[in-house]
């Protein structure tokens, strides 16, 4: 059995193909290192879409899928009457077995997905989640120049963000053109990595009208009080600029292209994470 490195919702597109059984977390006693409505998916081979534990679970998951039947929900971990299958976490976990998940409903969900909207999957009896709920996935735009745009591109792409990148040396931006022919949702950040701060005005007065969930820009004190009084000028409000993280990271003084880029993108990650209806 081999186990697919997917995101948050790969199960949920596996779950659309026929004979393709789908297993969800619909309670959570303790800990445990997914959230609550994580998903796996089973095709009729014995592969698995998605990830829950260690393997030992999936495994046995597996076998509850090729078993069929009724769709029903097994306690796992603290709890259960399996005594020989214990979690590592030492939590216990209700787990939805669906054998043959709702097509239908599964291909609505991937498609309002694909088109950045919200969605959920209604979960049948005996589940004790009432539904799954999912976020359109994470996108990132990167405005810049340099070594600190490559490495965020490269890092993002590696970790599989859908990524965006306008550059001034590539000729995608020109120096005060406003870029109001992109498009930003509630789910993308926008990141601007520019040492010349003159190249940001224009796009930070488009980034501030979007629904962006985060708005980040590199630069030191005195670049971060010039921002500000210049956005105040062009009428932005205080809590509007307020929206624009200075400097991005978990680590704020990160000196190097990639150490930015990892610190800038775990602060996203973050940021997103709370905003996914399941992340507690």
């Amino acid at each position: 059995m081999s186990a697919e490195l997917a995101g948050d919702q790969a199960a949920l597109r596996a779950a659309c193909q026929t004979g393709v059984g789908l297993c969800t977390i619909v309670n959570i006693e303790g800990s445990f290192s997914r959230r609550l409505g994580a998903q796996l998916a089973v095709h009729p081979d014995g592969r698995v879409t998605g990830s829950l534990a260690d393997g030992c679970l999936e495994q046995e998951l597996a076998r509850q899928i090729a078993a069929g039947g009724e769709r029903r929900v097994i306690r796992y971990g603290a709890g259960s009457p399996k005594i020989d299958f214990r979690l590592p976490c030492g939590g216990g976990l209700d787990i939805l077995i669906d054998p043959n998940p709702d097509r239908s409903a599964c291909r609505e969900a991937v498609v309002r997905l694909d088109e950045r909207k919200e969605a959920h999957l209604a979960l049948p009896e005996p589940s004790l989640l009432a539904k799954r709920r999912y976020v359109p996935e994470l996108s990132l735009v990167l405005f810049g120049e340099g070594p600190e745009l490559a490495a965020m591109a490269q890092v993002a792409g590696a970790a599989g963000i859908a990524v965006e990148t306008h550059g001034r040396d590539d000729g995608s931006l020109s120096l005060g053109q406003v870029p109001d022919h992109l498009e930003a949702d509630r789910w993308t950040a926008i990141v601007l990595l520019f040492h010349d701060h003159e190249w940001e005005r224009a796009i930070l007065r488009w980034a501030l009208t979007t629904p962006a969930f985060l708005i980040g820009a590199q630069g030191g004190a005195p670049a971060r009080a010039a921002r500000e009084a210049e956005l105040i000028s062009l009428g932005f409000a205080p809590q509007q600029i307020g929206r624009i993280a200075s400097p991005i990271g978990t680590v704020k003084h990160s000196r190097e292209p990639l150490g930015l880029a990892l610190s800038a993108l775990a602060d996203i990650a973050g940021a997103y994470e709370l905003r996914h209806p399941h992340h507690g």
